[in-house]
């Protein structure tokens, strides 16, 4: 078993981007590169402006809800013990300078920055900037690029962006950006390949495109991080993910398939006893809680003693799935997520949480109506900014305006029409939801006062 050994020594390595950093038998108890990963992230501005962007109701007016910051957050402690616990499963496997903690923080670290890419109003608002680079009267702006750089603009994906954040924009710009270990940019890397071309994907639609996690602007540095990792390739900058990745896509899944449901009750669109036995069947021989049963328990309280147990058993399952499948996932051979390796009524139990949401909560007209005003907003402001980035293009007085706009956000722009589309894109997706909504309604003339 010593070759993966060997591979799980590229595969953890505390290497940073653009510095070599400390010999793995060199690592600080205390302070080890992957903890500063963790902290680097979160006191970072755009881990900051998830707080105001949607999770899964845009513009919502209530706090209790969950937004992209309180679910990253909720994301990095699920990861933390799947990591922790999975490490412990395999030990006689791993590197000897390497400890559960360890990886229990590159995990925690790569589930902070999971959604750290996502633009305002989350997946609609992926799909209006989709849409609007789909539209036939935008298409002049594409005529230059290559179909790989059309494939990137008209396929906006949050994960391609956080990897565009992490790597090149926040903190040292165009010098590795955060300048976080190699371990954990891989465990963030979901989908580590390019995008296809919209010829290669027919006529599917905008919501329902291939996904994937690096734009063209940034294959080097994926290629960069895939060798120091030491991960499988499968074609021209396409490679296996990293191991690490399935633990931050089970801690993904448990979270927004549960917690989605909390919401749901508390805007009034599920109820409480409808969600009750959903998390019980999970729950299996886990205890059952005594809340339950209590006379004066709130539904707040009943819920959260059954989350607990649900986790704990999910944490369980998913390790022993991960420990089992290790040579499948190492080798590339896994196919699917690690929930579907679990006991068979888990994914089922999974299945029915999201399927209630689906029907009873994302179709909701509420809503529908705040996801119709986010599309709105985006495709006002992608009005607004795009056609600026043509290169060599003279402004008008208001167009000058709105270049002043963009310029105070940070953008420069030069003779490449991709690389300033991609400056707009950057900018707009580290708006808010309520910065979004705001300057589309300034732009729109119905209201004053941006900054």
């Amino acid at each position: 078993m010593s070759d993966h050994k060997e591979q799980w020594g590229l595969l953890l390595a505390p290497y940073r981007m653009t510095r070599q950093g400390k010999k793995p038998a060199d690592l600080d108890v205390v302070r080890n590169p992957f903890v500063q990963d963790y902290d680097r992230i979160i006191f970072s501005s755009s881990f900051r402006r998830l707080a105001k962007k949607t999770q899964v109701h845009p513009l919502v007016r209530n706090d209790h809800i969950h937004n992209r910051l309180t679910h990253s957050l909720e994301v990095s402690c699920i990861g933390r013990s799947l990591g922790m616990l999975a490490a412990e499963k395999i030990k006689d496997e791993l590197p000897m300078w390497i400890s559960p903690a360890d990886v229990g923080a590159i995990i925690q670290a790569a589930c902070l920055a999971h959604d750290i890419g996502n633009p305002p109003f989350g997946h609609a608002g992926e799909y209006a900037i989709r849409e609007w680079f789909d539209d036939a009267s935008h298409r002049d702006f594409l005529t230059k690029l290559t179909p790989e750089e059309a494939a990137d603009v008209r396929q906006f994906e949050g994960n391609a962006q956080g990897l565009r954040l992490l790597s090149r924009i926040d903190y040292h710009p165009d010098d590795g950006g955060m300048r976080l270990t190699y371990a954990t940019l891989g465990a963030y890397l979901k989908y580590p390949w390019l995008s296809k071309t919209i010829e290669e994907q027919g006529d599917i639609p905008s919501h329902k495109r291939a996904k994937f996690g690096c734009y063209q602007s940034e294959k080097e540095i994926l290629k960069q991080i895939a060798e120091q990792l030491g991960l499988i390739q499968l074609g021209e900058y396409h490679y296996c993910r990293h191991p690490l990745t399935y633990l931050l896509e089970a801690a993904d899944d448990i979270c927004y398939a549960l917690i989605d449901l909390e919401d749901g009750i508390i805007l009034n669109m599920l109820n409480y006893a409808e969600v009750e036995p959903i998390f019980l069947n999970l729950i299996v021989d886990y205890g059952y809680p005594e809340e339950l049963h209590l006379p004066h328990t709130t539904w707040q309280q009943k819920i959260a003693a059954l989350r607990g147990r649900v986790m704990k058993r999910l944490v369980d399952e998913v390790t022993t799935a991960f420990a089992k499948y290790q040579y499948e996932i190492l080798t590339g051979q896994l196919q699917g997520s690690l929930l579907q390796y679990c006991s068979p009524d888990i994914e089922a139990g999974i299945q029915t949480a999201k399927n209630l949401a689906k029907d009873r909560i994302f179709e909701h007209p509420q809503k529908s109506g705040l996801e119709i005003i986010a599309h709105q907003s985006l495709q006002t402001i992608l009005d607004a900014f795009v056609p600026l980035t043509m290169p060599h293009k003279a402004l008008s007085f208001k167009e000058q305006r709105l270049m002043s706009i963009l310029q105070h956000s940070g953008a420069h722009f030069q003779n490449n029409h991709y690389h300033n589309i991609m400056q707009v894109l950057d900018i707009i997706s580290k708006f808010s939801d309520h910065q979004a909504y705001s300057l589309a309604q300034e732009l729109q003339g119905n209201k004053v006062g941006f900054f």
